[in-house]
């Protein structure tokens, strides 16, 4: 049998549908994806890499560092002074000890800056060292 509502356009108030268990599974697919996702890794700047004949593919790149035309050294989105490069690579290491670095230089960068960074890997106790180039 029907229900016979007082007036007309009244609804009953037991017939509202329930958003809830929607808005959940929405809610764990977008924590899926956002836990799953991939970040990539930029050291900051934009940087014209030499060209190579031959090169590697380095899989676990955990420090990106990046000398860009001028000489300057960006490490994690931020501009680092080269004094200071071993500390940065200690602790980025420390978060990471079996990742490696990836110094991304400029072609119009100079040797020594490259220099510079290396020794400073080095100090740091990281001995997986690769220069980032464009392969041709």
């Amino acid at each position: 049998m029907r229900r016979h509502h007082g007036a007309l356009g009244e609804e009953d108030e037991g017939e509202e549908i329930n958003l809830t268990p929607m808005l959940d599974v929405v809610f764990i697919m977008l924590i899926f994806f956002i836990v799953t996702a991939t970040f990539i890794k930029e050291a900051g700047i934009q940087i014209e890499r030499p060209d190579t004949v031959s090169a590697d593919m380095q899989e676990d790149a955990a420090i990106l560092i990046a000398i860009s035309a001028n000489d300057e050294i960006w490490i994690d989105r931020k501009e680092r002074d080269p004094r200071g490069i071993r500390e940065v690579i200690e602790r980025l290491h420390a978060e990471n000890p079996k990742g490696s670095i990836v110094i991304q230089a400029d072609e119009d960068s100079t040797n020594e800056m490259l220099v510079i960074i290396m020794e400073a890997a080095k100090a740091a106790g990281v001995s997986n060292i690769a220069i980032a180039s464009d392969n041709t």
